[in-house]
């Protein structure tokens, strides 16, 4: 599974932008995909994961009621609807596959596949 983010930039708080992430290959539709983030000087931080489905979708308590991921595996795509931004918010932005089964889909480790990353930034 090849990877691609996009969708990125420079929005004011309270702003919305939205993510999406192209994926090549035959496996998309058995893989969790997941959304992680890092800004500067700080670890890489999960910030949402949906099943092969879409049926489940899982939220960092810190974009939860904000952020919506979903997917479309007709498409092979996932998105990150980003509302209500906030500084916090800047980051690099990655999407991340995991193929087949996962324990625990807030653990990067746990992906297999990783895309370029985005720059999100938000201004106060």
């Amino acid at each position: 599974v090849q990877l691609q983010a996009s969708g990125g930039g420079l929005v004011q708080a309270g702003g919305s932008l939205r993510l999406s992430c192209a994926a090549s290959g035959r496996t998309f539709g058995n893989s969790v995909m997941g959304w992680f983030r890092q800004a500067p000087g700080k670890e890489r931080e999960w910030v949402a994961a949906i099943s092969w489905s879409g049926t489940g979708t899982y939220y960092a308590d810190s974009v939860r009621g904000r952020f919506t991921i979903s997917r479309d595996n007709a498409k092979n795509m996932v998105y990150l609807q980003m509302n209500s931004l906030k500084p916090e918010d800047t980051a690099v932005y990655y999407c991340a596959a995991r193929v087949g089964v996962i324990s625990d889909y807030r653990i990067g480790t746990q992906y297999d596949y990783w895309g370029q990353g985005t720059q999100v930034t938000v201004s106060s």
